[in-house]
């Protein structure tokens, strides 16, 4: 009898004031519709008064449900129109990238004889989802500036599907990118920061947001990719999470500054004049000088790679691969396997760092010698591994490797 009184006490708690409504009131009826045992993290109540009438309180859970990627899930949005009851999974009222958003909507403008599919292309649902939209995304904004603990929980739980919106809402998507947070590589991966806050702290002479790619945080602070940058003191943002990938398609510029993929195409670290015309008479030195090694590669491996350069991003590193500017990368082709989806694989640019060991005894070598190729051979699954793709010939590699570790100890041994 007294889960009864309860019950229908609440449901009439959107239509009063929020000054009417105490705190535990709002708990108590979030667990009532949510079925979760937590309290919200937030709560929107929010009243819509004019041309558009509707009632709505909507939360904001601490945890993220077992069935938020589930296809099948149930949306958390209930619908009632005057204050009768329509559906408790009204998903056309919010996009997929707000499903977190549990709470009720009471709609004075609807027929009380609504359907699924009139929900589905009416323009007062339309024009309320677009209110609702609005309110949700200021209130994270308001939650980031002002309680950044948190707004870090709520990241932690619902970031990825966040991020969804900006592959898919166009309309919003500049308001989005302001509350994206991504690990950075000056803080090793332990702290996740704003676009904003990257740009703030950018050196003067750094004029691009860099970015890499990977599907893990030790993978990206391991990656040679970022060599160019630690060397000039750039800060590098990670994007591991699998929908970061087509963030970036959307995301190309934030605040007039490009975002550049360290893993593709040409790299401007925004040297000087000065620097830039040293690097560039050292680069075609460099390039003089390796030339029939360069060759030598690119024939060897003529099946896996479509180019042998100099490299002007690595710095510890022997070698690297990288995809042209408009190419897919490595991590790109492996999450669209992994989907299941087709694409067509490319070759890419193998990078060679002039500056290191390797490099340089190779340019030394008989580059007709069967243990050249071998040399070739081990360099590029070297680089295969450093961008996280599986080995070529992993039996051959194998082989190879005992060999020259064989003979490594053998040399250590006798001396």
């Amino acid at each position: 009898k007294i889960e009864e009184v309860v019950i229908n006490s609440q449901k009439a708690i959107w239509r009063k004031s929020p000054s009417e409504v105490s705190d535990e009131e709002y708990n108590q009826f979030y667990k009532h519709i949510s079925h979760d045992f937590d309290d919200p993290l937030e709560k929107i109540h929010y009243r819509a008064e004019g041309t558009l009438e509707f009632f709505s309180i909507l939360f904001i859970p601490k945890h993220a449900p077992f069935d938020l990627f589930m296809p099948d899930r149930r949306h958390g949005i209930h619908l009632y129109v005057k204050n009768v009851f329509i559906t408790d999974d009204c998903k056309e009222l919010l996009p997929e990238y707000l499903r977190f958003v549990r709470g009720v909507v009471d709609s004075s403008d609807l027929s009380l004889n609504v359907s699924r599919e009139m929900l589905q292309d009416d323009a007062i649902i339309r024009r309320i989802r677009k209110n609702l939209v609005s309110k949700i995304l200021n209130t994270l904004k308001e939650m980031k500036e002002k309680r950044a603990d948190d707004y870090l929980t709520f990241w932690n739980n619902f970031g990825k599907v966040l991020k969804e919106g900006m592959h898919t809402d166009f309309e919003n998507r500049e308001r989005i990118q302001e509350l994206l947070l991504f690990p950075n590589a000056n803080s090793n991966g332990e702290k996740k920061i704003s676009l904003r806050e990257y740009v703030e702290a950018m050196p003067e002479n750094q004029k691009e947001i860099y970015y890499l790619a990977g599907n893990s945080l030790d993978w990206v602070l391991d990656s040679p990719y970022l060599e160019g940058c630690r060397q000039r003191g750039f800060d590098v943002l990670f994007f591991t999470d699998p929908v970061d990938e087509f963030v970036a398609q959307s995301l190309t510029e934030y605040d007039g500054r490009k975002l550049r993929p360290l893993d593709r195409g040409d790299v401007d670290f925004g040297d000087g004049e000065e620097v830039k015309k040293e690097n560039e008479e050292k680069r075609k030195q460099q390039e003089e000088t390796y030339k029939e090694l360069m060759d030598a590669i690119a024939k060897q491996l003529e099946t896996h790679v479509k180019e042998v350069r100099i490299s002007e991003r690595l710095t510890d590193s022997p070698c690297c691969l990288v995809a042209d500017a408009m190419g897919m990368s490595a991590h790109m082709e492996q999450l669209l396997k992994a989907m299941g989806q087709q694409y067509q694989p490319s070759r890419r640019i193998l990078e060679i760092n002039p500056n290191h060991p390797i490099i340089q005894k190779l340019n030394e070598f008989d580059k007709t010698s069967g243990e050249f190729a071998d040399y070739c051979y081990l360099l590029l699954n070297q680089a295969l591994m450093a961008e996280g793709s599986p080995v070529v010939e992993p039996g051959r590699f194998n082989r190879l490797l005992a060999s020259v570790m064989t003979k490594v100890l053998t040399t250590e041994k006798e001396s």
